[in-house]
């Protein structure tokens, strides 16, 4: 029944456009005239589900009452249990969905790990909201005294934030669609789970311009957000609707909370289904691009692995050639800041705008870029402000690119990296060294090493 209800959705998926114009634009008397866009599109894909079966029609009425329900979500009756939500909008709200377990949660251990890998300065930007979900007022009142004893300094600064919803809020749970071969009990929890995420979704909206989902029993890798925030910077012009920070499930997923009004109710739509399965399908009905990033940001508690890098073995450097518009000093070479010796490059200025670019004679996919700036451990001639960009070819240009995204700042003049990477990723044709801020005094290039696949 799995494998028919997802031929379905894709099907669906592929015939939505055709039915959303035939339902919303070419007919005049539109019933759903009172609704609006996203909440048409969605009848639209509704009917479209009729359409392709035509034996359910019990759907569309299921699916007007649920939009009742859905106004009362717009403003769920959740309520503050620890901490208070940011005066002004953040940059990012990480939101973890808990509940009452019979062997115990990782709540604390996650916060932990989570306050431990971000920085003062990332957690300004940031808002962590946590949702309580379960029946027993005893197990609520121990979370909240252990919460507000453990994290005191982050709830002080409304770093933390801690909410329950009331059951009494949630749909009822009879009448669930049977789209697994399991017993009724799971259908039950899969609809209540989602019950919570929508919740916690629905509070998250207006306090952030991007959500990140994690659940409760995971460490963070040290940096995560500078990571996901530096990624958002590099994809900010292109379409996407789900940034994928790690393997495991709705951990490390990232939205726009624009988004959060069509997922909520695509979810509650499929509530009987395990949340993570309903990415891949809302991807599909988006018609946006969902990218997964490696190596992951976030590993579940108790997993002896950590998060050091690979053993990429030494750089390969394959053969390129070295442009710049910097003025090169001493007579200094360009490319010695590419080969695999100790020769270097030098440059007695450097202003905002000016590069040093690695243009690849055959493009590869690479996955790994090492650049390593100043002359000595002191911090001697070190770029203080630069960034290190990977570009594609589309121009055919011998000596040229287009299609840069940012692969990452550097910090105390060194980047020293793992290129996420994702199933459609192109091969990189240009590795740019650019200055973005004046560096008043010379500066020393000594390396730009390249791992390729």
């Amino acid at each position: 029944m799995k494998d028919v209800l997802c031929m379905l959705i894709m099907t669906a998926a592929a015939l939505f456009s055709v039915f959303f114009f035939f339902f919303i634009r070419e007919s005049p008397f539109d019933t759903t005239s009172f609704l609006s866009l996203e909440e048409k599109e969605l009848v639209a894909w509704q009917r479209a589900r009729m359409q392709l079966n035509p034996g359910r029609t019990h759907h569309l009425q299921k699916f007007k009452y649920m939009q009742k329900n859905l106004e009362s979500l717009k403003n769920v009756n959740s309520r503050i249990l620890v901490g208070a939500p940011p005066v002004e909008k953040k940059l990012l709200t990480i939101g973890i969905s808990s509940v009452q377990r019979p062997q115990g949660n990782h709540l604390v251990d996650t916060l932990q790990s989570l306050f431990f890998a971000s920085s003062s300065s990332e957690r300004k930007h940031v808002t962590v909201l946590v949702h309580l979900a379960g029946p027993d007022p005893k197990w609520l009142v121990q979370m909240i005294y252990n919460l507000s004893a453990l994290f005191k300094p982050h709830i002080q600064a409304r770093e933390l934030v801690v909410i329950t919803t009331p059951l009494t809020s949630y749909l009822p749970l009879k009448d669930l669609e049977k789209t697994f071969n399991n017993p009724p009990a799971h259908e039950a929890f899969h609809s209540r789970q989602n019950m919570d995420y929508v919740s916690l979704m629905s509070f998250a909206t207006p306090y952030s311009d991007y959500f990140l989902m994690v659940e409760d029993d995971v460490r963070c890798a040290p940096g995560f957000v500078t990571q996901i925030i530096t990624t958002v910077s590099a994809w900010a012009s292109s379409p996407w609707v789900m940034l994928e920070f790690s393997p495991l499930g709705l951990t490390g997923t990232l939205f726009h909370t624009g988004d959060m009004s069509h997922f909520v109710p695509f979810v509650l739509l499929f509530r009987e289904m395990p949340c993570a399965d309903l990415l891949s399908h809302f991807q599909d009905l988006s018609n946006r691009t969902r990218v997964q990033f490696l190596p992951s940001l976030f590993q579940q508690v108790g997993n002896s692995s950590s998060f050091e890098e690979d053993d990429f073995g030494s750089p390969s450097n394959p053969a390129a050639s070295v442009h710049t518009s910097l003025k090169v000093a001493n007579n200094s070479v360009p490319s010695n800041a590419y080969s695999l010796d100790e020769n270097f490059f030098y440059t007695k200025s450097a202003e905002p705008g000016s590069h040093l670019t690695i243009v690849l004679k055959v493009p590869a996919h690479v996955s790994r870029v090492e650049v390593l700036t100043g002359s000595d451990l002191r911090g001697k001639n070190q770029l203080e402000e630069g960034q290190v960009e990977l570009g594609c070819d589309s121009t055919n240009k011998v000596s040229d690119c287009d299609d840069y995204v940012l692969l990452g700042l550097l910090a105390n003049g060194i980047l020293n990296k793992q290129v996420l990477s994702y199933k459609s990723a192109k091969k990189v044709k240009c590795v740019r060294l650019l200055v973005t801020a004046h560096a008043p005094s010379g500066v020393v290039v000594r390396h730009i090493n390249l791992w390729t696949k």
